[in-house]
This record gives structure tokens, C-alpha cells and sequence, in this order.
């Protein structure tokens, strides 16, 4: 698991390959990533927009921006948190991810929290450090 902490939001993500859903013979690597945001400030806070970048072993880097995450915008109060899962394909067997949510206060104050690099490998490889 990786982990990270910025204005008291705790960003927890637990990387894992989807060898069912992968077919190396074609090049395509897939892995999910479940995430847990908890909120341990004082102030009740709303994801508003993800960043991600997302490079793989020979070094191709993709960017994902978009509006919350899997289609909503969760409010946390303090002491909540909010979990999900997503994932992502690459055309090498190992990558990289990192990035930020951008969330609001209820008072419209702007916070950017980052989302830790994690890894991506498949268990049947040593890994690479990327």
C-alpha cells in the first residue's frame, strides 16, 4: 500500500494486476487500484477534479484529467472517509502512477492533495524502479 498526506486528507492506494483481464501476448497489462480518502482535518471538504499521470516501462506517459472520480464528487466531513476502485491498461508488463485531486472547503478554498506514486508490476516479473 502507498500512502500520503497533505492539509490533513489521507490518500491510501492499493495497487493489484487483473491477470484475468490482461493478455500479454498483446501487449495489454491490466491492473486495478483501489483508493481510500479520509479526511482527518477540520474542515468538511468536496473532491472536485483528478489529475493522474500514468507512465509506462519505456517511459510513455498518459495524463487523465477529469471532474471527481468514478462519477462522483463526494463531500467529507471530518473523520469521514470515501473509498473506490478504478484501473487502468498499459501496453508494458510495469508503470507508474501519481497524482492529485483538486477539493474545495465549504468556505470555496482550493486545496491540491496528492495522490502517492505507486507501482505498477506483474507478479510474474522482477520489479523495476521506475
Amino acid at each position: 500500500m502507498y500512502s500520503a498526506t497533505t492539509h490533513s486528507i489521507v490518500i491510501t492506494v492499493e495497487p493489484y494486476y487483473l491477470d484475468d483481464e490482461s493478455e500479454p501476448h498483446d501487449h495489454r497489462y491490466v491492473w486495478a487500484y483501489k483508493v481510500k480518502i479520509e479526511n482527518r482535518g477540520d474542515q468538511t471538504v468536496k473532491l472536485k477534479r483528478r489529475y493522474w499521470r500514468i507512465t509506462d516501462a519505456v517511459g510513455r506517459t498518459q495524463e487523465v484529467r477529469g471532474e471527481g472520480v468514478v462519477g462522483e464528487q463526494p463531500v467529507l466531513e471530518p473523520g469521514q472517509s470515501f473509498e473506490y476502485t478504478s484501473g487502468t491498461p498499459l501496453a508494458t508488463s510495469s508503470g507508474i502512477m501519481v497524482g492529485q485531486y483538486y477539493m474545495e472547503t465549504v468556505d470555496g478554498q482550493g486545496l491540491e492533495v496528492e495522490i502517492p506514486a505507486f507501482s505498477l508490476d506483474t507478479p510474474d516479473e522482477r520489479p523495476v524502479i521506475h
